[in-house]
């Protein structure tokens, strides 16, 4: 059981002692600290802040919790209910709110749950600002509102369509073509708040046949929230035996997407951005970006298709502030996150299956054959559980003397780039975990690579 505390926002498991889990009081402690944070950030008088959730159990706990907070403190707050990250982050530039806080702990299992805070344009905060959240949350330094000055809890169950409408009127998502293609889709929504979202947007894109499973938003969780292989084997069973043309997968949060391909084979979370890139960047050419933790196929799409690409640290916030550095007209993760600026500069798995279906509608071809066009990289994602007091920093510093001779990068912990394959150590944002990511030509040699970098990492802390 464990509380991260992070510039994003507090990450941790329900229940048990203040300061070491997700408690009730650590839920207000933090909410109070953003809302003094708004206070001293704005000059406005009345301010609004939008809330959304995620399906899991503890979800209306946690918001019931957030909420009185702010309205104790004379702040006005929009209730979206259950919600997807990407909606409630539309939802502050739509109502013109002063900040967003989504409930949701994203893929960690169904006894975590989160506090991830918004500012005022519906994107994630800086460092600068996130730090400063969690030095006043730290001093306690707060201040609530007298009675006749209490905020207001409003309603409104509206945000998912105008977000959805909005997704529609981009010129480039086709559907006309969509409908014509008559496609039939699976859809794994892991029982949250994607079982809601993803159906509705497949029906305005003119969808026919969805077959659906693990739709119902209850929050049981019927198998590990991350969309990885090893989890999936239910719907790509069912895309095979139900000839469907492909399935979608969100995780609770639905802010990350994956695919699988007709064969009822894994299209690879990492080829998302990459099958987005090869229809968006025929229609609005530019610079793209990911993440050093991302697939090498990116780059050489951008590359073959005369296009810049940069890459940024991990992490959305770091993504975004790289997509506005070099215009990047198109931008995301490897673990399935598109962001479309045009919408909006957050990871939004909803744009992405309309973008998608858009390619496959306007290309003629199979998932399958979409992929087989791709640079051919495998990846293995591995990770390794902190020991209370291990020097993290020195581990990874040690990993960096061994190969000074490799091309290395130290943005974001060390990357290591050899000649047809590399690999990527850094300290988790959102676990107790070093992540041990590889990427190369073959399954068995991204994994054995992995295996090596895990060895190796283990005899320097014994």
């Amino acid at each position: 059981m464990t509380l991260i505390k992070s510039i994003s926002g507090i990450r941790g498991t329900i229940g048990g002692k203040p300061g070491d889990n997700l408690t009730p009081l650590d839920a207000v402690k933090f909410a109070s600290a953003y809302g003094s944070w708004l206070r001293q950030s704005t000059s406005s008088k009345e301010l609004t802040v939008v809330i959304g959730r995620d399906a899991r159990p503890s979800g209306e706990m946690i918001q019931s919790l957030v909420q009185n907070t702010l309205t104790g403190m004379g702040i006005n707050v929009i209730d979206l209910g259950l919600s997807t990250t990407p909606t409630v982050e539309m939802a502050v530039v739509f109502k013109q709110a002063h900040g967003g806080i989504i409930l949701t702990a994203s893929h960690n299992p169904v006894q975590w749950n989160a506090l991830k805070l918004l500012n005022e344009k519906g994107e994630f905060l800086s460092s600068r600002d996130g730090k400063k959240i969690l030095e006043l949350a730290e001093k306690e330094d707060f201040e609530f509102a007298e009675v006749e000055s209490l905020g207001k809890v409003y309603l409104d169950t509206g945000m998912l369509d105008k977000h959805i409408e909005a997704i529609i009127n981009l010129p480039y998502i086709d559907v006309e073509a969509i409908q014509k293609s008559d496609l039939k889709v699976a859809v794994d929504a892991v029982n949250s708040s994607g079982g809601i979202a993803i159906p509705a947007l497949l029906k305005r894109l003119g969808v026919q046949e969805i077959v659906e499973i693990y739709c119902e938003p209850n929050g049981q969780f019927p198998h590990n929230p991350e969309p990885l292989e090893q989890h999936l084997g239910d719907i790509m069973k069912t895309v095979a035996e139900e000839n469907c043309d492909l399935g979608i997968v969100v995780d609770p949060d639905v802010d990350r997407l994956a695919l699988i391909m007709d064969n009822g084979q894994m299209f690879g979370e990492e080829y998302t951005l990459v099958a987005v890139a090869d229809y968006y960047l025929d229609q609005q050419p530019g610079p793209v970006v990911s993440n050093l933790s991302s697939s090498r196929a990116l780059r050489d799409l951008a590359n073959q298709k005369g296009q810049s690409y940069f890459a940024s640290a991990v992490g959305e916030v770091n993504v975004v502030e790289m997509m506005k550095a070099q215009k990047a007209v198109l931008g995301g993760e490897g673990n399935g996150g598109v962001i479309v600026p045009d919408l909006h500069y957050g990871r939004d798995a909803l744009v992405g299956v309309a973008l998608i279906l858009s390619h496959l509608a306007r290309s003629g071809k199979r998932l399958s054959e979409l992929r087989a066009g791709y640079s051919a990289y495998f990846m293995a994602k591995n990770k390794i559980q902190l020991e209370a007091g291990m020097d993290v920093d020195a581990l990874l510093e040690e990993v960096h003397r061994d190969h000074k001779d490799e091309e290395v990068s130290t943005v974001d912990g060390v990357k290591i780039d050899f000649a047809e394959e590399w690999v990527h150590l850094r300290k988790s944002n959102t676990e107790p975990i070093i992540r041990i990511y590889t990427e190369a030509k073959s399954k068995e040699r991204a994994e054995q690579l992995g295996q090596e970098f895990i060895e190796k990492l283990n005899e320097l802390a014994n």
